[in-house]
């Protein structure tokens, strides 16, 4: 099966780091975008209190329940303290959005069991796994 369609196959709650609540920054499209296709999305940015009516944490470690992807809207040099926390939170899948790339943080996640994805958005790649069709499944 296809890597990408697997993690939106079976993972539903995404913790999304460096959320935001001005609808001209991409953190907000996706999120939105990403609740509204029936995804758990959890905000995480210090300076929110709530976003999209859900409650919005300081960081991951913060998150009372199970993450099973944490989307990265941070600049790349935040990006391994936030796989750490990943890591701590038992994550499934680290997904770095374009411009949080960071390949040290990537071959951390990947030694400790969590799939790793770089350089792709998620909005683009969710309706992408629509379009497999049957033919494809394994």
């Amino acid at each position: 099966m296809d890597p990408i369609k697997k993690i939106f196959e079976q993972y539903k709650t995404i913790a999304v780091v460096g959320a935001s609540d001005d609808p001209a920054r991409p953190a907000y499209d996706v999120a939105a975008y990403l609740k509204r296709s029936g995804f758990k999305v959890i905000p995480v940015n210090p300076r929110l209190a709530e976003l999209f009516g859900e409650k919005c944490y300081p960081d991951l470690l913060a998150i009372p329940e199970t993450i099973d992807v944490v989307d990265i809207f941070r600049n790349s040099e935040f990006v391994p303290e936030i796989v750490e926390q990943a890591i701590a939170k038992k994550a499934k899948v680290v997904w770095m959005q374009p411009g949080a790339e960071n390949i040290a943080a990537a071959e951390r996640a990947e030694q400790a069991g969590l799939d790793v994805v770089m350089g792709l958005c998620m909005m683009t790649a969710y309706p992408a796994k629509h379009s497999f069709g049957g033919s494809d499944e394994q």
